[in-house]
């Protein structure tokens, strides 16, 4: 059984005990579990139901795993003959979650 949810702009495919890394979300941490009510679809064998865009009643558990921050990307400007450069880094925050229940 797996599930398509969507979540920070983003669609992902999940099961049940997939751990997940998402972009970050504050509430998750605070409460312990984050409920995704935005599923796109939901597989069980043969059974396939398909959201026109979202199947309503349909919810996907996780539990909060951690919080943290991805490699630093490096982003570097240049210009010639003008004796311009800059550098700057960037890491992206997200939320690590595992999937506990996908409920029809």
């Amino acid at each position: 059984m797996f599930a398509i949810i969507e979540t920070g702009g983003k669609q992902y495919k999940v099961a049940e005990g997939d751990l997940l890394q998402v972009e970050k979300l504050t509430e998750a941490k605070a409460k312990g579990e984050v409920v995704f009510d935005k599923v796109l679809l939901v597989a069980d064998g043969d059974k396939v139901q398909l959201g026109t865009p979202y199947i309503t009643g349909a919810t996907v558990t996780a539990k909060f795993e951690a919080d943290g921050r991805a490699k630093k990307i490096v982003i570097v400007k240049y210009k010639a003959k003008v004796r311009h450069h800059k550098k700057a880094g960037h890491r992206q925050p997200f939320t690590k979650l595992k999937i506990a229940k996908i409920g029809k």
